[in-house]
């Protein structure tokens, strides 16, 4: 695998639990919660989704346990949002920001590590899901939300739908950094557009 690949799949993988951590740090805002209940909520959020794919998939040890850059990372996020919360707080819709850049990050880097495992494509695409919103509705279940992967929104359907195209230009033989890149930018406009629009999936009626 090429240096530049490695380093771009490890920086976006930093990158996202940093941006996890922050939002599951947020969910707690305006409620009862010290300090130690929020950075509780951001540490779990942060490593919910890839943790749970990990077991599933038989990865050990688990990717934070065996490397110490992402507890670094988590620490960066929740020390970002406790020093800076009063700046953080008053960004529009920081927690939705912030939310669908960690959603779209581990989508594609649970699609690659499903694949470096020996996994079908199929199950690649679930996996990359998995690991994208399972953190968040655990973030949820503790903040005694419905989580979001239950409410009338394009959400888990916006990460399958980027898991699914990467997999066809991977299987185009799309240059890898592109793709990574281009299906990532792909969930964020799906989310984007679909909270823009207010669009959502058809109900069961």
């Amino acid at each position: 695998m090429p240096v530049i690949s490695f380093d771009l799949q490890y920086a976006l993988e930093l990158v996202g639990t940093y941006f996890f951590a922050i939002s599951g740090a947020l969910a707690v805002q305006n409620r009862e919660h010290d300090l130690f209940g929020a950075g509780f909520t951001g540490f779990i959020t942060a490593i919910g989704g890839g943790s749970l794919r990990d077991i599933l998939l038989g990865a050990y040890p688990l990717v934070w346990i065996g490397n110490i850059d992402f507890l670094y990372a988590i620490f960066a996020g929740l020390i970002t949002t406790f020093v800076f919360f009063p700046v953080v707080a008053k960004l529009r819709k920081t927690f939705f920001l912030f939310d669908t850049l960690g959603i779209a990050f581990f989508t594609i880097l649970g699609v690659e590590k499903t694949l470096a495992l020996g996994f079908r494509p199929e199950v690649a695409a679930i996996m990359g899901m998995f690991s994208a919103v399972m953190g968040g509705v655990i973030r949820d279940t503790l903040t005694n939300e419905i989580p979001i992967l239950f409410r009338k929104e394009i959400y888990a359907s916006a990460c399958l739908a980027g898991a699914v195209v990467y997999l066809i230009m991977n299987h185009c033989g799309t240059e890898r950094n592109s793709n990574l890149l281009l299906s990532i930018v792909l969930i964020i406009l799906i989310r984007l557009v679909a909270v823009r629009f207010k669009l959502s999936l058809p109900t069961l009626k």
